[in-house]
């Protein structure tokens, strides 16, 4: 596999996961994004996403924006520290193009906390 991949243990997949990330997790955002995130046992970063309804009646729309999430955090995945983080679109974000989308996620992946060295 590729540095930029986007392996198994790089996603959040139990419910368990998703409810201690909701139940103890700081925030940040961005124009069309928002974060929740926390810290791990791991050294890499896990990357949930949740894309309701709310913000697209359309599947095909929330699938976009999900891909767009996923491709962004595969490309800076090395570079994150190890955090459990949620991302939630907002509305918004529906009816941009892809390029102005990464750019509001790079945005939102450097508000990220950097471990102290």
């Amino acid at each position: 596999m590729g540095a930029f991949c986007f392996p198994r243990a790089a996603r959040l997949l139990k419910k368990g996961d998703f409810a201690r990330l909701r139940q103890s997790s700081r925030r940040i955002g961005s124009r069309y994004f928002s974060a929740e995130y926390r810290s791990n046992e791991d050294t890499v970063a896990r990357l949930g996403q949740a894309v309701s309804r709310r913000v697209s009646k359309l599947a095909v729309q929330r699938n976009r924006l999900k891909r767009l999430v996923r491709e962004s955090f595969r490309r800076q995945r090395l570079q994150l520290p190890g955090l459990d983080i949620l991302v939630i679109p907002r509305t918004a974000a529906v009816s941009l193009p892809g390029p102005e989308l990464l750019a509001d996620l790079e945005l939102l992946w450097s508000k990220l906390p950097r471990p102290q060295r």
